[in-house]
């Protein structure tokens, strides 16, 4: 079996960027705002369901709302940061604690207004917005006295916390079904303007501290691959859909020149952009030197190889198609796979990505000279 272990030998550290504000990554809090790739149950909750087994049996032994088999990258970097998981903010049973943090992220949103045909209706904007709500919320049971303490953020909290955002890969994505490279290209400008104006209201409300992910290889997702990969031609020396990863290319440059205009304009705040892209390209090309055996093949799914997805039986769902009962049922070892369910990373992948992220190689500006510490990386 691989063995995908990091060892965190200690797990308070600090973050220094050399900027006008210096960093401690020794945040009181977390709230995040994203899609699939962070949503710790918000898209079960606000919808009303839950992803079902094998989603959830790696960490948790059962389903907890997320679209893989574990833990996702945001878990592992709450883990490092001495944090307990963030609770989805649509989740009210199980008595949530927002004490360290909330969680807006939301599987199937998009950074642009959600539509009426929308997967998901929790759009950037929305999240945005729950959050002032949230905030508001808090601050009126603070003023109630110290009763609700253990349970919700303190004041400062939300200008001490970190921000983090990873989302824009659902704009990209779902737009191939219906338009061109050329206009997805001329798209991104408007989608990054309102990344921008929710990630200023952010700031007016006295966020200090952003995280911003860029978006990885969507080629090289296997239902990018299944539904537009079918030729050849189409697909690059690693066999990704090579038009989707030219759209993510170009979101991240633009994203990028977007964090350093924002970092020079608000010079009292600390803007660190995080490359997903090159992280997961990496694992993706070298996957068997980091003890993977499955690249781009779904764990999760079905039809076998190579891809063993089928776009319409979902992970863990049963479904009669043409007469015949297909399972999507997931694969003996996950921690062998890179990818899940053809959408979203195995917990043995979300873990590599998370402890390149804490070498702080990847991030602008970088922050590995500053390590206190040394990461034990058995990889």
């Amino acid at each position: 079996m691989a063995s995908h272990t990091v060892a965190f030998e200690m797990m308070l550290f600090c973050l220094c960027l050399g900027m006008a504000y210096s960093v401690d990554f020794n945040f009181p809090a977390v709230f995040n705002f994203g899609d699939s790739n962070s949503d710790t149950g918000d898209l079960a909750a606000g919808l009303g369901f839950q992803p079902p087994l094998p989603n959830g049996q790696t960490f948790f032994k059962t389903p907890s709302g997320r679209f893989c088999d574990g833990r996702l990258i945001v878990d592992f970097l709450m883990e490092a940061m001495d944090l307990p998981f963030l609770n989805a903010y649509l989740d009210s049973v199980g008595v949530p604690n927002f004490r360290k943090g909330c969680n807006f992220a939301a599987a199937g949103s998009t950074i642009l207004p959600a539509t009426a045909s929308s997967i998901c209706p929790f759009s950037f904007g929305v999240q945005v917005n729950q959050f002032f709500r949230f905030k508001a919320r808090v601050l009126e049971l603070l003023d109630k006295g110290r009763k609700f303490d253990r349970y919700v953020p303190a004041e400062e909290y939300f200008q001490k916390g970190l921000y983090m955002f990873d989302i824009g890969q659902n704009d990209l994505a779902g737009a191939f079904y219906s338009k061109t490279l050329d206009q997805i290209l001329a798209s991104i400008p408007t989608i990054l303007l309102e990344f921008e104006t929710g990630t200023r209201r952010l700031y007016d409300q006295g966020a200090r501290y952003f995280w911003i992910h860029n978006t990885g290889p969507l080629g090289c997702l296997a239902q990018n691959i299944a539904k537009f990969g079918t030729d050849p031609s189409k697909l690059d020396e690693l066999g990704c859909v090579a038009a989707h990863n030219q759209a993510a290319k170009t979101f991240n440059l633009q994203l990028h020149a977007l964090c350093a205009k924002l970092q020079g304009q608000y010079p009292d705040a600390s803007i660190t952009f995080v490359d997903i892209f090159t992280i997961k390209s990496n694992l993706i090309a070298n996957y068997s030197k980091y003890g993977f055996e499955q690249p781009l093949m779904a764990c999760c799914g079905s039809g076998g190889p190579p891809l063993n997805y089928d776009s319409r039986v979902a992970c863990g769902q049963t479904k009669v198609i043409n007469g015949t009962t297909i399972t999507a049922k997931g694969c003996t070892d996950s921690s062998e796979h890179v990818n899940w369910d053809g959408i979203h990373y195995t917990e043995a992948a979300n873990q590599y990505v998370a402890s390149q992220i804490l070498t702080g190689k990847y991030s602008d500006p970088p922050f590995s000279d500053k390590m206190p510490f040394l990461l034990k990386l058995k990889f």
